[in-house]
């Protein structure tokens, strides 16, 4: 089989992530160009990979390497220009999250794309994780009316990450995995409510940034969820980041790429360290030695990336779980929610968006 030619746009934190999944994929791609303003970071992943050539200008690797494909991996800001004239092209194109930070560039892309015929991904390489297939039976076989979505966490190093005009703000850059999550377990979303919080985070230089939001979604099936999201916390300590999933008699709670466990499965004693709920006059114990765990196995995102690149050699995207305009509609779901943030709270729909 004659080797698909891959290049890869963007030699940061990123790219040197789905770098390392290309290096075991030599029996499918040859990595033929890597491009970055910075040129020394693209020369440092040819020289990684043992192969391809390094740019500055991503339009003279196109015209020099000709690939049949291409990872985009840069700040939110940066998407557009670069789309639309692989799109011209003819190239199938992975694009990492978020796609954009503004619906109308990307529902340019995507309806482009989609004129082209071109095989898109994004990166949301959590819909491929061995935990998603229990955690949807779960919902499929027990009705969900609440769900109790957080991410806490720090700062992130990259120098746009906290200007949120850069970036979108935490909720659009990295809990945007968790919104899509939701998304793909629940459907689409009807409406949300969302307020900001500031003053939390003290002493960064160039920080201009929410320090937490919490936010109210209501989805179209009519299950409701709340979702908790800050950049202030200095460890592990500060909060138990999970999605709870909550059924009338059980529970789920996912720890993205790390644990599924399922409470109510199985029978139990409940004792006086039991948590409870009130259930009409009285208290209901939760769950605690009937949990069933689940653990994540392998590198979800290694199943990500390979999926593209096999949809790309057999033209068969049916794989393929989060294409470009797919991850569009969770585009919608975060910038709703910041729009929400701008009018205090107000609901927003994300399909008017």
């Amino acid at each position: 089989m004659e080797k698909k030619k891959l290049c890869l746009i963007g030699c940061g934190n990123i790219g040197g992530y789905h770098l390392g999944h290309f290096m075991q994929y030599g029996d499918l791609i040859e990595m033929v160009g890597f491009c970055d303003l910075v040129h020394k970071r693209a020369e440092e992943f040819a020289k990684k990979a043992g192969q391809g050539r390094t740019y500055w200008d991503f339009r003279e690797m196109y015209d020099k390497e000709q690939p049949d494909m291409v990872f985009i991996c840069l700040p939110p800001t940066v998407h557009g220009e670069i789309e639309k004239e692989t799109i011209k092209r003819g190239i199938h194109f992975f694009v990492e999250k978020p796609v954009a930070l503004h619906m109308e560039i990307a529902k340019e892309i995507r309806d482009l794309a989609a004129q082209r015929r071109l095989i898109t991904a994004s990166g949301f390489q959590c819909r491929y994780s061995n935990l998603v297939e229990p955690n949807r039976t779960f919902i499929r076989e027990n009705e969900v009316p609440y769900i109790c979505c957080n991410r806490f966490g720090g700062i992130p190093s990259a120098e746009w990450w906290s200007d949120k005009a850069k970036s979108g703000g935490q909720l659009v850059e990295q809990t945007v995995h968790q919104c899509d999550l939701l998304r793909y377990f629940c459907g689409e979303v009807d409406s949300v409510c969302s307020m900001g919080g500031r003053g939390f985070v003290r002493g960064e230089v160039g920080y201009d940034t929410d320090d937490l939001s919490v936010t109210i979604v209501r989805f179209k099936n009519g299950t409701m969820a709340t979702i908790g999201t800050g950049c202030y916390v200095k460890n592990g300590n500060a909060f138990d980041s999970k999605i709870t999933f909550s059924a009338r008699d059980k529970r789920a709670d996912l720890r993205i790429l790390s644990t599924l466990d399922i409470y109510g499965e199985q029978p139990f004693a409940a004792t006086e360290q039991s948590g409870f709920v009130v259930s009409g006059d009285g208290g209901v114990a939760a769950a605690g030695d009937g949990k069933v765990r689940y653990t994540q196995e392998g590198d979800a995102g290694l199943i990500c990336d390979r999926t593209f690149i096999e949809a790309v050699i057999s033209g068969d995207q049916s794989m393929i779980r989060s294409s470009y305009a797919d991850a569009v509609k969770t585009l919608a779901f975060v910038l709703a929610c910041n729009r929400s943030m701008e009018l205090g709270g107000a609901p927003v729909r994300p399909d008017a968006l």
